[in-house]
């Protein structure tokens, strides 16, 4: 019995820690191209471009100096969050409730 729970635990929580590096991974590279897009449109060329290059600043804030690596670190500090939700959450259903009048 303890040994499906441990099963049950790691599946669930490799999906949680890769679900919440993607998501937030996915969510900064959809901004830059809707803002590169954006940036293609005649009277939007200057918003989209500074807007563009303040996000990249913003990255460039997180990774040292380059954007791709302050993607990176974004993401994984989501699915550190993600692991401890998940941890907890695993734990709270699994333990019963203790609390149950008798």
């Amino acid at each position: 019995m303890s040994f499906d729970i441990t099963i049950s635990y790691l599946r669930s929580l490799l999906l949680a820690v890769l679900l919440s590096f993607i998501a937030p991974t996915a969510l900064i590279g959809m901004a830059i191209v809707l803002l590169l897009l954006i940036g293609s449109v005649p009277g939007f060329i200057s918003f989209g471009q500074v807007c563009a290059t303040q996000l990249l600043y913003f990255l460039e804030t997180f990774g040292n100096g380059s954007a791709w690596e302050g993607t990176i670190v974004i993401g994984c500090a989501c699915a550190v969050v993600g692991a401890l939700f998940e941890t907890y959450i695993f734990t709270s259903t699994t333990s019963g409730n203790k609390f149950e009048p008798k």
